[in-house]
Formats: C-alpha cells, sequence, structure tokens
C-alpha cells in the first residue's frame, strides 16, 4: 500500500516546527505505525537526510512510549490502543497521515515526535511509592483483602502513563494519570498510612508542573488505551479534601 506523511519536524524545544511531506509506497497492512517510520528513516538516512525522531521501546502497548497524534486522533484512530498497536490496516491505501506529537505545556516537545514526559516522573517522585522498611518480606495472606478490591485497584495501576490523557484534554490536565497512581495505593491497606501526605505531595506536585484543571469532559477516559476510568478523578479529589 502507498501512504502520504505529513510529518511534524522540529531540530529542538527553542526551533520553530514545520509539517514535511514523505511519500511511502510497498508498505504492507501488517505493519505497525512506528514500523512504518522505521522504513521511511531507513530511506532518509540512504538519502543522507536527517531521520524522524520519535519514542518507542516495547512496542506491545504496554510502556507508553509511543504516541502522537494522527489525523487529530491520540494514539490511533482505533479505541482503546497505543500508536505501536496501530497498524497500516487502519488506513486506506493512497490515505494522507498528519502526524504531530502530543501537544502540551508541560510536555514540551524535544525533538519531532518525542516529547518530554518527565512532568510525570515528578509527580510519581511526589509521592507515588509506599515507604516500607527493607527485610523480611511480610507472609502474602497476613493482610487480607477482597478479590472486587484488588481488582480495582490493578485497573488503575494499568495506567501506563503515556501521556494520551493529557494531549486530548482541553486544558492539558494530568488529573487521570494522577487521580490513577493516587487510587491504586489508596484502595490498599498497605497505602493507607502515607494517604494524606502522598495525595497533597502529588497534587501539588502536578499544579506546579502547569497541567491545566480538570472540567470532568471524560475526553481523557475516551482516549485512554487503558481504559482508565475518571472515577480515580472522584477518589483523587475524596482522598485530597479528607487530607
Amino acid at each position: 500500500m502507498k501512504l502520504t506523511l505529513k510529518i511534524w519536524r522540529q531540530a529542538s524545544n527553542v526551533s520553530k516546527g514545520s509539517f514535511e511531506t514523505y511519500e511511502l509506497i510497498d508498505l504492507h497492512p501488517e505493519m505497525s505505525v512506528p514500523e512504518m517510520l522505521d522504513v521511511l528513516n531507513e530511506q532518509l538516512i540512504l538519502e543522507g537526510k536527517e531521520p524522524v525522531a520519535f519514542d518507542s521501546d516495547c512496542r506491545e502497548g504496554i510502556c507508553g512510549q509511543c504516541g502522537f497524534v494522527i489525523n487529530g486522533n491520540i494514539h490511533s484512530p482505533e479505541k482503546g490502543v497505543t500508536t505501536c498497536q496501530t497498524h497500516l490496516r487502519s488506513f486506506k491505501s493512497g490515505e494522507t497521515l498528519v502526524i504531530e506529537p502530543f501537544r502540551a505545556k508541560a510536555f514540551p516537545i524535544k525533538k519531532d515526535l518525542c516529547i518530554d514526559r518527565r512532568a510525570f516522573d515528578r509527580i510519581i517522585m511526589a509521592g507515588g511509592y509506599i515507604s516500607v522498611n527493607t527485610g523480611q518480606a511480610p507472609e502474602a495472606n497476613s493482610t487480607r483483602i477482597s478479590h472486587e478490591l484488588a481488582e480495582e485497584a490493578f485497573d488503575s495501576a494499568a495506567c501506563i502513563g503515556c501521556g494520551a490523557c493529557v494531549a486530548m484534554c482541553k486544558n492539558a490536565s494530568a488529573a487521570l494519570f494522577t487521580g490513577a497512581k493516587i487510587s491504586h495505593l489508596a484502595m490498599l491497606p498497605q497505602g493507607s498510612v502515607e494517604a494524606g501526605k502522598r495525595v497533597k505531595s502529588m497534587v501539588a506536585q502536578m499544579d506546579a508542573e502547569g497541567f491545566g484543571s480538570c472540567t470532568m469532559t471524560k475526553a481523557c477516559e475516551a482516549v485512554c488505551p487503558q481504559g482508565i476510568s475518571v472515577a480515580n478523578i472522584v477518589r483523587m479529589n475524596s482522598e485530597y479534601w479528607k487530607a
């Protein structure tokens, strides 16, 4: 199949970017989008040109490192998948794909399609963990919780931190990400000891990073590849006011 790519090129976070157009032919429909960019970059390197910079790691929808906007769709035109899980069979031969990075003040562009997501790391560092004394691990069944609660906490912990929620939100809010990270610890007895300190620190760091406010449009939930629910935002607010 044949595709025309209009890709955002930007040398650095202080450079002025623009779209550049490329033509690719003989693409296989079962290729993923990152694999398509690999083909483009091989072509650009052979032509002595600068390859397109983009992030990817596991390419299995687990790490969340890939991710950009394709024809206005965050990650993918398909629902519930990351960019690396999007295959060219999702598009028609001869179609034009407009590809650009996630855009948010707190996610500055590093180069081309690469963005700086370290704001998420700093939110986690502010309290997204449980402090424990090292030593012999306790017996697994010494702290019992219901299967339903464990499943609910796991659903929140499934957030891969890709940033799709921020990119889709009209306010560039990180409430879904932060809410999920707070929720999965708040629901477990191991996380209750530091719950108050944790939620106040993580919310303060989220605000300090420049993310916008949540107005509960649920756009974040609609594009989250892991199906993280906005119920996590409700729980974050509840934990915050309780603290």
